[in-house]
């Protein structure tokens, strides 16, 4: 059901659209759980190390159609705003044809360049034979992950969180009965891991794409359309590639690091797998709500709404910051516990390395907290450079800190950990500054 976010009480209309959209992406973390606590407890540290890798390089990839259907969403929800239904349309032709084309070459280089990720994420060779074999299935997924985020985004832009939710929850449990299936029954290795998440994949993707050719009326009489208008490229291509940027270069931070994480060997590359996926799991909550956000704010801008932006900026501070104090309170005290889900309790380096990462990252949550609403509040405005600009101190920050500091003997692979935290916390007073700034021109 569409969800007019210009009307009726700022908050609650938030929250509503936003559950939804946190359940959501919650389930999508359990794809990534489900392969490491199988991986991790039946097939060894070895595999646990090869796919907490192939995560962080997956994550990567999808950030870039990620980005591309969340920048192609913004135009949805400003046009949505605008009750522009040709806008829209022509909107929805122009961002599938450049979305799926850029997809295709995508898995494309994704296989061409498999045996070049060894070399660029200094991978060990004990390590390689089982993240190879995982990648090669996991890339046959690509397509499906572009399937799933484009009408998803559709669908959120237009208001509707729910039929998202519906169809990962239906993709999130099958991927876990599989990979027990593959993993344990038919002991398919790494490789079932895999293949189990690809199959899921392909349920939720053209499960939610046949959803909305079907029930939303958007998608009626696209016909007269797909003759791709110069404007409208032009517009989509302004949201989304820059949104892609923001999302692709934060990620390739993040793989660039990884690669640092893996010169420390198998054991410190096992903790920061397990680490990882708590991590994300944590604070995935106040970046779906910072997508929700977003929405809220491209719908009230279409609609030239300034009041409702206002407001609807200001009780989300309020909540994302609230939440982000609670759940490092939460990671902190329950680290240790948190990582014996993923490792053997004799595994005990690896327990200690994970508990040191979760605790140094865990208490600063609210600045990526803030940093999630910041990118929202930009992309949103049709300010898409300023994320990219936001992401590249971040990232920046990180990457170079972390070289720097886990070269110093006494401090070694918790430089790494550091460079996190300080990282979010430019990039957010980098944000704000600028909002304070320019907020009398930005709506």
């Amino acid at each position: 059901m569409d969800r007019d976010l210009t009307k009726g009480p700022v908050m609650a209309s938030m929250m509503i659209f936003a559950v939804p959209m946190i359940l959501g992406n919650l389930l999508q973390q359990c794809y990534n759980i489900a392969d490491t606590l199988i991986v991790g407890k039946f097939l060894g540290s070895h595999a646990l190390a090869a796919v907490g890798s192939s995560f962080t390089l997956m994550t990567f990839l999808t950030s870039i159609l990620l980005g591309l259907c969340m920048g192609s969403g913004a135009v949805f929800s400003i046009r949505f705003g605008q009750k522009d239904e040709q806008g829209l349309k022509e909107s929805i032709c122009a961002s599938f044809v450049l979305v799926a084309g850029l997809t295709i070459v995508l898995n494309i280089l994704a296989f061409l360049c498999l045996d070049s990720i060894r070399i660029f994420l200094q991978v060990p060779a004990e390590v390689w034979g089982l993240m190879r074999e995982y990648l090669l299935v996991i890339f046959c997924g690509i397509a499906a992950s572009f399937l799933y985020n484009y009408f998803a985004a559709f669908l959120r832009a237009v208001g509707n969180s729910v039929a998202p939710l519906i169809f990962l929850a239906i993709s999130a449990v099958l991927n876990i009965i599989l990979d027990l299936c593959f993993v344990l029954w038919l002991e398919r290795g790494a490789a079932g891991a895999a293949e189990a998440t690809v199959i899921s994949q392909y349920v939720s993707g053209l499960g939610i794409a046949g959803y909305t050719l079907v029930k939303c009326p958007q998608f009626q009489g696209l016909g007269k359309y797909w003759h791709v208008r110069k404007h409208c490229i032009k517009e989509i291509a302004g949201f989304s590639v820059l949104t892609c940027v923001q999302q692709s270069v934060m990620n390739l931070g993040i793989l660039m690091v990884q690669g640092l994480v893996n010169s420390f060997g198998p054991a410190v590359m096992a903790a920061f797998a397990a680490a990882v996926k708590i991590d994300a799991f944590a604070y995935m909550p106040v970046q779906d709500f910072g997508n929700a956000f977003s929405t809220f704010i491209a719908q009230n801008y279409g609609a030239k709404e300034p009041a409702r932006i206002r407001s609807g900026l200001k009780g989300a501070v309020v909540s994302a910051m609230g939440f982000c104090l609670l759940i490092s309170a939460a990671v902190c005290i329950f680290a240790r516990p948190l990582m014996g889900i993923f490792v053997e309790a004799g595994e005990t380096v690896i327990i200690q390395e994970g508990v040191r990462y979760l605790r140094i990252e865990g208490i600063f949550y609210a600045g990526i907290g803030c940093l999630f609403l910041l990118y929202g509040l930009y992309r949103a405005l049709g300010r898409p450079g300023m994320s990219v600009a936001l992401t590249v101190i971040s990232l920046g920050t990180r990457v170079l800190l972390a070289y720097l500091l886990s070269a110093v003997p006494f401090i070694g692979v918790a430089g790494i950990w550091w460079s996190i935290p300080i990282g979010w916390f430019l990039a957010d007073a980098a944000g704000i500054v600028y909002y304070i700034r320019k907020k009398e021109l930005l709506y």
